[in-house]
């Protein structure tokens, strides 16, 4: 990227930027090396354009970053990699304007499009019985799968957070787990009283497993004895809701949705549910309120005297 830079003096000031901008994005926001490339793949896109409009990125108006927008967003970008792309710009010119670079930040009113709401696909109560009902307790890993499904409906984890859970964060007599989440965010999460009976299963069951040099402390293991991988346990999933006869469109994922939604139907507060899913922003919870209209909606639709008789 920083061979676009024709004077030489400019193309080492933006590179160090650059260097800056990483440690800032890695020691001073806490974020995994994914989301710093994401930003970087972002800055990239605006040094660019910038370059062969002949204006210096860093001092860009207002006006230059709409110009921007404009000539970026023409093709078929949607909606979500348009906003993804704006947050990556906001957080560059934050980080310009925090470490006095600039005097006043020209992305403040910088407009985006609106990023389309989509409803999570949840499983129901009875469905979740229907999952659980489909594994096989006398299998080799039969208690193992069990746990997984107890800890990520029970507790709401993400199946990252699953995967690299380890067996001194678990505070069985207190009936916590310490979770470590996006960003390095830690919180604490209840244990279920479920899905500490199926987990004390599955550790009478991993005690007579292999366990490989430096997996010694991870809750979950395949059979060789190495720690469970995000799509080992995808395709556990695929694998039960096949067994199961459940036809939607399920992934690890799928159980943090229904525990949330579950738990907002049955009266929990959406504060509880946003620390206990270990959401940043409220907002990002407040989706699970969308999915309890369309139940209601249902409801009528499937009750209300007047539709049935129109049906």
């Amino acid at each position: 990227m920083m061979r676009i830079f024709k004077d030489l003096s400019q193309r080492n000031r933006m590179s160090d930027i650059r260097k800056t901008y990483r440690m800032y994005l890695r020691m001073e926001r806490g974020l995994s090396e994914n989301t710093v490339q994401a930003y970087e793949r972002d800055i990239d896109k605006l040094f660019s354009y910038f370059i062969r409009q002949s204006v210096d990125p860093v001092h860009a108006t207002l006006d230059q970053l709409h110009d921007f927008v404009r000539d970026t967003f023409s093709t078929d970008t949607n909606a979500r990699s348009q906003a993804r792309i704006l947050s990556g710009v906001r957080s560059f010119y934050r980080f310009l304007l925090y470490h006095n670079y600039i005097d006043q930040d020209p992305s403040e009113l910088l407009e985006g499009p609106r990023k389309e709401v989509h409803l999570p696909e949840v499983l129901s109560v009875e469905e979740i019985d229907q999952l659980v009902g489909a594994i096989d307790l006398s299998s080799h890993e039969g208690h193992r799968n069990r746990a997984i499904i107890e800890m990520l409906y029970g507790s709401g984890l993400r199946v990252s957070e699953l995967t690299a859970l380890k067996l001194s964060n678990i505070y069985r007599s207190e009936h916590y787990m310490l979770i470590e989440g996006k960003g390095s965010k830690q919180r604490l999460v209840p244990i279920s009283p479920v899905a500490e009976k199926w987990f004390q299963y599955w550790l009478q069951d991993r005690a007579l497993w292999p366990i490989s040099p430096g997996s010694e402390d991870y809750a979950f293991l395949n059979r060789r004895g190495a720690p469970l991988t995000r799509v080992m346990v995808f395709t556990i999933i695929k694998r039960l809701c096949q067994a199961a006869g459940i036809r939607k469109n399920i992934s690890p994922h799928t159980l943090r949705h229904s525990f949330a939604t579950h738990m907002l139907q049955n009266g929990a507060d959406l504060r509880i549910i946003q620390q206990l899913l270990g959401h940043e922003d409220i907002t990002t919870t407040e989706i699970y309120t969308h999915v309890e209209v369309q139940d209601l909606r249902r409801a009528i639709l499937a009750y209300h005297p007047a539709n049935q008789k129109e049906r």
